[in-house]
This record gives C-alpha cells, structure tokens and sequence, in this order.
C-alpha cells in the first residue's frame, strides 16, 4: 500500500478557505511568524506540499532557503487575495536558470 501524503495551504483566512472544498488542509495565520511555525511543524509530518501566499512569503525568504531544494515538503507559492506579487514566478525562472543554466521563460 502507497504512502499517503498532506497538502496543505498557509495564508490569511480569506485566501486559504477555499482550499479546504477541495480536501487541502488549511492553515489560515495573521503574520509571517505564525506562518513560520506552522511550516516548521509541517515540515516534521507527512506533509508533501505546502501551498503559501506570496503575501506571507515576501517575509519568510530564511524558510524557503531552507527548504528550497528540499524533496518535502514542496513550498510553491501562490498569489493571496490581493493578487500576484510576482514572487512565485520569479523562484520558478531561478529554479529553471539552475536546472538548465539558462532563462528560458
């Protein structure tokens, strides 16, 4: 039998509720360390992938380092109700620059 592994989504209330129709585990939080914590202690369970708002993200660049080139959790960042900040598309065409050694986007 498979392993069965979490996805979860981290953000402010408004931006993560919705993931919780499609079976995501939400985790809503009101500021970058409370975000912080929760990734921690995701990160020390079966959790694959963490969904983060870009929102929370601009201030948590120390986790994502440390869990950038990580096998789990994935953290891919996802544009909160505010919109794209453009930082998701930004560390995807830096992840790509790496793999290929150039830009290709």
């Amino acid at each position: 039998m498979a392993a069965t592994h979490r996805i979860a989504v981290i953000g402010d209330w408004q931006s993560v509720m919705g993931f919780r129709a499609l079976g995501l585990d939400t985790y809503p939080v009101t500021g970058p360390e409370e975000a912080r914590e929760t990734i921690r202690e995701l990160a020390k369970t079966d959790c694959a992938v963490i969904y983060l708002t870009e929102t929370l993200a601009k201030d948590l660049g120390d986790v994502l380092d440390r869990y950038k080139d990580a096998v789990q959790p994935a953290i891919i960042l996802i544009p909160g109700r505010e919109g794209s900040l453009g930082i998701g598309k930004a560390n995807i065409q830096r992840a790509i620059e790496r793999a290929v050694g150039a830009d290709i986007l």
